[in-house]
Formats: structure tokens, C-alpha cells, sequence
């Protein structure tokens, strides 16, 4: 696994982004971990989490790419952070561009998006925190396409929780992928979080320890995508 994927790893477990224990999520699946890029919340968490999604995207889709696509609202941060990070990582310039909740109608900057036009011949990766049923891509996909002749080369979220999604077989990613035609990557999946942090101490603790590890496979046994 490359070293920027275990820092990453460990960045979550500092940043209490990724938790485990017992939750519901929004599905109502009870899971013994839990995401939340909501607790990002310093500069310093920002700066590194854009350099953490710059390295994962440019080891993915290289640079030759225009616009960074971050739906609303957790999208936003992230899509700025990433293009801040490629500029210095990387020296190039990536334009950022998110939607709106609501359409301002008002103002030079009115419209659907925040951020960069969407301008014909614009190759776009799409940036989010975390894909679990691919809804945001239900309603973003169209109005990224829909706005100019734009080709989306691929999406990139944080985790990949590698459960099945609404079709009930695949996860949402490989979903997304079927749907859409484009690529889909995560910066980790959870089976390189398993195996980073199974029965390994880190800071003076087992983070997951025997019996969480069962629970986490007793979670996948019911939910996990085939």
C-alpha cells in the first residue's frame, strides 16, 4: 500500500473522521464504522486533506484534467482545498466548480453553480467525501453535463465502505461507474483501512482489535458488495 494511503488512514483515526463502534446510518444499516468528513475542521486538517485527494487523483488521472466538480454542500470545501493542493503539489492549475442548493437569480454570479464556469471541452473529475448510494451523483451528473460539452473522466471520494448499493449486488462506486461510464476511485478502500490497522498498535492502542474485526465481518457477510 503506497505511504500517502496509510498517512491518510492514520489522518482519519486523528481527525475523528472515522470512528468505529455501533451506528445507524442513514440507510438504517447499523455499522460498526463510521465516516464523517464533517470533522475536518482546522486549517491544517483542510491543507492536508486537499493534498491527500491531489496525490490520489494525479496517481489516478494524472493532471490532464481542468476542473475539480465538488456537489454541495460537502463537495465545496473539498473541490477548493484539492485545487489548492494541486497548484502547489503539482504546479498546475485546476479550476474549482460546485452547484447550488438553490438557484441564485440575483447578482453578477447568478445561477446553478459557484466557482468556475463549465465551459465546452472542460475534462472534469468529480470530487466527494464519501459514495454510499450515489445519490448526489443522481443529481449532479446531469447538471455538470447539462451545463456545457464537458467530458467527466472520473470521480474520487475518500473512502470506498465497499457495501452494496441500491442495486443491492455492486457497491455504489462500481454502481456510479455503471451508470455514468466513467472511472471511480477512492483515496482507501476499507479493506486497506482493515489491514492497516487490524491487531496494530498505533498511539499506544489496538484500533481494531478481535472482536471489532468480527463485527466488521459480520457487517460485510450481510452488506458487503459481491
Amino acid at each position: 500500500m503506497e505511504a500517502y494511503k496509510q498517512e491518510f488512514i492514520e489522518f482519519m483515526v486523528d481527525s475523528h473522521v472515522l470512528k468505529f463502534g455501533e451506528f445507524t446510518l442513514k440507510s438504517g444499516r447499523k455499522s460498526p464504522f463510521f465516516m464523517n468528513a464533517g470533522a475536518y475542521v482546522t486549517g491544517s486538517q483542510l491543507k492536508k486533506l486537499g493534498e491527500y485527494y491531489a496525490k490520489a487523483i494525479h496517481d489516478k488521472y494524472g493532471d490532464d484534467f481542468d476542473v475539480l466538480f465538488g456537489p454541495a454542500y460537502k463537495g465545496i470545501p473539498l473541490s477548493v482545498v484539492t485545487a489548492i493542493a494541486f497548484s502547489e503539489l503539482y504546479g498546475k492549475e485546476i479550476r474549482y466548480c460546485s452547484d447550488r442548493k438553490e438557484e441564485k437569480d440575483h447578482g453578477a454570479d447568478k445561477g446553478s453553480f459557484l466557482g468556475s464556469k463549465l465551459q465546452d471541452g472542460d475534462r472534469v473529475v468529480m470530487i466527494e467525501d464519501v459514495t454510499t448510494s450515489g445519490k448526489s451523483m443522481e443529481e449532479t451528473v446531469p447538471k455538470v453535463r447539462g451545463a456545457a460539452n464537458v467530458e467527466i473522466i472520473g470521480l474520487m471520494v475518500s473512502l470506498d465502505r465497499m457495501e452494496v448499493g441500491k442495486g443491492g449486488v455492486k457497491c455504489a462506486l462500481e454502481e456510479v461507474h455503471d451508470l455514468y461510464g466513467f472511472e471511480t476511485n477512492a483515496i482507501v478502500t476499507m479493506e486497506e483501512v482493515i489491514e492497516h490497522l487490524y491487531n496494530k498498535e498505533y498511539k499506544g492502542e489496538i484500533i481494531i482489535n478481535d472482536d471489532l474485526k468480527k463485527a466488521i465481518d459480520a457487517y460485510y457477510a450481510q452488506y458487503g458488495a459481491k
